[in-house]
């Protein structure tokens, strides 16, 4: 019999592989989604995007109800959580993510199908993630939030609506069924992404995963003598664990975060090749390099103060429906959009 501990771990690495297929095949990742419903007027990314959010909050809101997995004890829904400090990193991780065209788990994909670039996001973005949490930026970062952080008498959107003086049950159902309604009906509203199968399958298949993520860590992986994190798609703490594995590897043990990262890296890989879009690119110019580190910087650094990345919070983050994650997340299209267009706006680089 597996333990728990090998529960995770094996979890982790599978349900990355299925991510990294997912991810290349796809194009699935919220600032291309941005950018065409901005700029050309395609919709179908960010449709399915809106699809896999939708799926994964029913999802996670059926297991919260159910009593399968205790999300009380996930970073998401935490009891004070300092709101100016999640908006801010928010903003820095939108920004980032634009400067340096894509977000962490985009880098991943990429870096599986040869993009070199994606190489140095990922390295940087690790680092300096690895430096805010726990490294030279840390005490900085702690006082801050000790500082502006407030105790909220409601965590979350069904919390909210409980406190209203609905019932717990009605108010988790009335909350998880009107925001998923909502998120389908934006998403197959649309002509072209319902005649879109490939985007249909790539947003239910990225929901599954989040809602599968939060099976194998809080019940399927739960031990009450070895307590693991419980956690689901996330990419930012993940890819500071994992360069510090890499570096430490005999002095620490594997997490679900390390081998969800190694499997979307192997997952992108094995499909690039099988698909044969598998090419080495670089970068066009100093300035493109010295972008790519700005943004993957910001990334690390805003994703570490935001407690999540575009997938962390913007999947992850909102099935639970906490109400940081709606702050991070503002945050983060806030900061995206002053990338994409404004008086901030990165320019398109030279060929």
């Amino acid at each position: 019999m597996i333990e728990s501990g090998g529960i995770v771990l094996a979890g982790g690495l599978l349900i990355g592989l299925v991510y990294g297929a997912v991810g290349l095949l796809s194009g699935f990742c919220l600032l291309s989604g941005l950018r065409g419903w901005n700029g050309d007027g395609d919709g179908r990314l960010i449709r399915a995007y809106a699809l896999a959010l939708g799926v994964a909050i029913a999802g996670t809101q059926f297991l919260a109800a159910s009593g399968f997995v205790e999300f009380s004890k996930t970073i998401y829904l935490q009891a004070a959580f300092s709101a100016p400090m999640i908006f801010l990193g928010g903003m820095l991780f939108g920004y980032g993510m634009v400067l340096a065209n894509g977000c962490g788990s985009r880098a991943l994909v990429l870096l599986g199908r040869g993009n070199l670039r994606s190489f140095v996001v990922i390295v940087v973005l690790g680092i300096v993630a690895q430096m805010v949490l726990k490294g030279l930026i840390a005490p900085p970062r702690i006082v801050l939030t000790q500082a502006t952080q407030t105790a909220v008498p409601a965590v979350s959107l069904p919390a909210l609506l409980s406190a209203s003086g609905l019932g717990e049950a009605f108010a988790r159902t009335l909350a998880a069924t009107a925001v998923s309604v909502a998120l389908f009906i934006f998403a197959f509203a649309h002509t072209s992404f319902r005649q879109s199968r490939g985007q249909i399958a790539a947003g239910l298949a990225v929901g599954f995963l989040v809602v599968a993520g939060w099976l194998v860590t809080g019940y399927l992986g739960a031990d009450d003598f070895n307590p693991a994190p419980i956690t689901s798609l996330t990419f930012v703490a993940p890819a500071a664990d994992t360069v510090q594995y890499a570096m430490f590897s005999t002095g620490l043990s594997a997490s679900f975060g390390v081998m969800l990262v190694a499997g979307v890296l192997a997952g992108s890989l094995v499909t690039a090749l099988v698909t044969g879009r598998f090419q080495l690119e670089g970068y066009k110019s100093p300035q493109h390099m010295l972008r790519s580190i700005g943004g993957a910087a910001l990334m690390g650094a805003g994703g570490a103060m935001a407690y999540g990345c575009s997938v962390g919070q913007g999947l992850t983050g909102l099935s639970t429906l906490s109400l940081a994650s709606f702050i991070a997340v503002a945050g983060i299209l806030i900061g995206s959009a002053l990338g994409l267009r404004g008086a901030l706006r990165v320019p398109a680089l030279a060929s």
